[in-house]
């Protein structure tokens, strides 16, 4: 078993309970939800997609990333064994594993779609985008498109023979989707002819797949300026009746990593695209998509962690170098293995907080989400607040950590990391890319301050603190330390967001030069909530492991070991983040353009 696997399922069943949560989903829902959802079937579903992602990814990650993808007269040709890796996820049914049964889809919770995210995205971050592109457009289909839609595109995607990327960004405007150009002129038939370019599109060309659907933003003639202007539209590759449409690549971008994934350059000339929806909605609609998009890169910002740092644990067990301080410990070899030194401890401990934890958060943030989706009525509007809450955090702060973490397994791994040979300096080179994908780290500390604090008068956050002193008293009898922390954390938190949202009802400037310290605030804060759920389940299942046994559970002990470490030595980083906020913003705002950029 993979040391991912086996976190996976003491997370899903010790911790999260993802068994019971779901037969809560299913009454909820009478006749929605197969009574079948239990732990054997979670499990069965784990099984099956680890199988897939080390027998069928794994092999073709390091080999994706040295011959990535190539453009041959405008069309992709992926790098071997992606094609082959991709027909045999369609075999085994993964592509409609959430989807809408009445279109072909198994109807599943999403949150199971997150378990074999994170088992494929551990495997091969740069594959896994294809199909996971696929299930933004089938979500946003889904919850915006007219039936006639539904019917023609849904069936395809669900059986993974069409995949699906979303095209906002274009050459000039970057993060500012309302400055986008892209025209669509509505003809006499209902459709509209689609004309523009796009950039950094993922997965935008391909040779995996029979067609490509783009759902694309743009502008209609007479649209308001802003992105109060912007609709959405599906424009096909292929159009509905078979023909060649008017969307090619122009080009693959040169970039630092994901190789193996075609990141394209898509020009849109007078192409055949269907509104969804209504006009000028567009950017509601999109955030469907771009909202559970932004879980999945904090997952892929986890995955990288989790794969770097199994290569580096293994290679501090093996690497002999100097002794330990304190006197050998393996006298009978030429040095000791480099895990004992206390500085590498401290790396490998920091990535283990850092994967570890941010996989617990990831999973309590889909079990949130499928409250919001399919949870009874009166806790849907509090699941969907908290959900708000936790996005920016998850995207922002585990991207984040996991560009750390990768950085520590290359440190650990000292020259041998550099080396291409080793395989950890690719994962620094694909994980970088998670803190732009679906807004940079700076735009989720503007959406979590701005919209979901200030805004809401920090309703998300209340929810949250709620579920913080609930843990905090069930951690004071066994971890009285632990929950002292995060007591102390919590309260804290409360008192510096009343202060800075005052502060920044007088000066905005304030929001704009304290929202990354309050993510990261935040993000410290709610990965301490984790670690002692974690904790406190860890250490009940020793107690109950030491009365049949004389030793302590490895794994279990791991577990409370890396608790600890991570509220010793990583919980603290807060303080200097509530140092900065209450900074204020005069350093950065009172110096003058011309001073600034006088280099």
């Amino acid at each position: 078993m993979s040391s991912s696997l086996q976190d996976m399922r003491f997370l899903i069943h010790e911790v999260f309970d993802f068994a019971g949560h779901y037969q809560a989903l299913a009454a909820a829902n009478p006749g929605k939800f197969d009574d079948m959802l239990d732990g054997a079937f979670i499990d069965a579903v784990l099984e099956e997609g680890a199988r897939f992602s080390e027998q069928a990814l794994a092999p073709i990650n390091r080999s994706g990333d040295e011959h990535g993808c190539r453009l041959e007269a405008g069309e992709v040709k992926t790098p071997d064994g992606f094609k082959e890796a991709y027909a045999t996820y369609i075999e085994l049914g993964w592509a409609g594993l959430i989807g809408d049964p009445k279109y072909g889809g198994q109807g599943l919770p999403e949150s199971l779609s997150l378990f074999l995210e994170d088992l494929m995205c551990c495997a091969n971050m740069a594959w896994t985008m294809y199909p996971g592109l696929s299930r933004g457009a089938i979500n946003a289909l889904d919850a915006h498109g007219n039936d006639l839609q539904k019917a023609a595109f849904l069936p395809k995607l669900l059986t993974g023979a069409w995949t699906g990327t979303m095209c906002l960004t274009e050459p000039h405007a970057g993060s500012d989707v309302g400055l986008a150009k892209t025209r669509a002129k509505a003809g006499p038939d209902g459709t509209y002819a689609i004309t523009g370019t796009k950039i950094f599109i993922s997965a935008g060309e391909h040779d995996m797949a029979e067609n490509i659907v783009h759902l694309v933003l743009a502008r209609t003639p007479d649209a308001p300026a802003g992105t109060k202007g912007i609709s959405m539209f599906v424009v096909p590759k292929f159009d509905l009746d078979g023909s060649r449409n008017g969307v090619t690549c122009g080009s693959i971008e040169n970039k630092m990593g994901i190789h193996g994934n075609a990141t394209c350059v898509l020009h849109f000339d007078e192409a055949t695209g269907y509104l969804v929806g209504e006009e000028n909605q567009g950017m509601r609609y999109m955030f469907t998509m771009m909202n559970a998009a932004r879980l999945v890169v904090g997952l892929q910002g986890v995955c990288l962690a989790q794969a770097a740092l199994r290569s580096s644990m293994a290679y501090a067990r093996e690497r002999l170098q100097m002794r330990a301080l304190k006197g050998p410990v393996a006298p009978e070899k030429p040095a000791d293995p480099i895990i004992v030194h206390p500085d590498v401890r401290r790396m490998l401990l920091t990535q283990r907080a850092i994967a570890e934890g941010g996989r617990a958060l990831i999973y309590f943030t889909g079990q949130t989400a499928d409250r919001f989706l399919h949870g009874p009525a009166e806790d849907r509007v509090r699941a969907g607040e908290l959900l708000d809450f936790l996005t920016p955090i998850v995207k922002g702060m585990l991207t984040e950590l996991g560009f750390e973490s990768v950085n520590e397994a290359v440190q650990v791994y000292g020259g041998h990391g550099f080396i291409r040979e080793t395989g950890v300096e690719q994962h620094v080179r694909d994980v970088r890319i998670t803190l732009i994908y679906e807004g940079t780290t700076q735009i989720q500390a503007l959406d979590l301050l701005g919209r979901k604090i200030l805004m809401t008068q920090g309703k998300g956050l209340l929810i949250f603190l709620e579920e913080v002193h609930r843990v905090v008293e069930t951690l004071r009898e066994p971890l009285p330390e632990l929950a002292g922390a995060l007591a102390e954390t919590a309260d804290e938190w409360g008192r510096l967001t009343l202060e800075l949202g005052t502060s920044a009802q007088q000066d905005l400037d304030v929001l704009g030069a304290a929202a990354v310290d309050y993510l990261f605030y935040s993000g410290y804060a709610t990965l301490a909530y984790c670690w002692a759920r974690v904790a406190e389940v860890a250490w009940k299942a020793q107690q109950r492991h030491r009365r049949d046994s004389a030793e302590d559970d490895p794994f279990l002990a791991g577990k409370l070991a890396t608790a600890r470490f991570y509220f010793s030595r990583l919980l603290p980083r807060k303080a200097f983040h509530k140092q900065v906020i209450e900074a204020g913003p005069d350093a950065l705002v009172s110096v003058s353009d011309d001073a600034l950029s006088a280099l």
